[in-house]
């Protein structure tokens, strides 16, 4: 079986707090609902949560399970096409590994954030680079005030953030990943 070379990685740890400490960060319903809904439209299949937190990773898989047995099922078909796509990992390295299966090429990691960084690669050269179909891809979004200097340091790519035309730049990352996702994934 083939897969999509493409998965996106919401990452709840290591991320930074307002004061620059590294944290995990909490679950939300938001977040898994959109980018599960979001990877799915541009052909995505899979997107994983990674946290550490046992308690937040069982809610994850509450809040898929919901839309995927039962009640929630019959209700919206069209979420539960959506959040079966939904991979809770305790670690970045084990979504690497998960991500790792049905590719030959070793898996790499590209990571974005809010804050324009040297050498980044533009979107439009990203998606040129999606082009080998055989070459996977885990694209890395933080949360909180975003990933670890680490994270950026052991990536393979760096993107470039998402940018309007004014000073102000702060999107949530569900709003993010679907610009991302338009721009890597959507027609022209």
């Amino acid at each position: 079986m083939t897969h999509n070379n493409l998965a996106i990685a919401l990452v709840h740890y290591p991320v930074y707090n307002k004061h620059h400490e590294v944290v995990t960060t909490a679950l939300t319903n938001l977040d898994q609902h959109d980018i599960a809904r979001s990877s799915r439209t541009f052909g995505l299949d899979r997107f994983y949560i990674v946290t550490p937190s046992e308690e937040q990773r069982r809610l994850a898989e509450r809040i898929s399970g919901h839309w995927q047995d039962g009640w929630g099922a019959d209700y919206n078909p069209d979420r539960r096409t959506a959040l079966e796509i939904v991979r809770v990992c305790p670690t970045l390295k084990s979504a690497i590994a998960d991500f790792q299966n049905g590719f030959a090429k070793t898996v790499k990691v590209a990571i974005t954030g809010a804050a324009q960084r040297p050498g980044s690669t533009s979107l439009s050269d990203f998606r040129q680079l999606l082009e080998d179909i055989d070459q996977p891809f885990l694209l890395l979004l933080g949360t909180g005030w975003g990933l670890t200097d680490e994270c950026f340091a052991e990536a393979d790519y760096i993107l470039q953030p998402i940018a309007g035309n004014g000073t102000y730049n702060h999107l949530s990352v569900r709003s993010a990943a679907a610009i991302m996702l338009d721009r890597l994934r959507g027609t022209l």
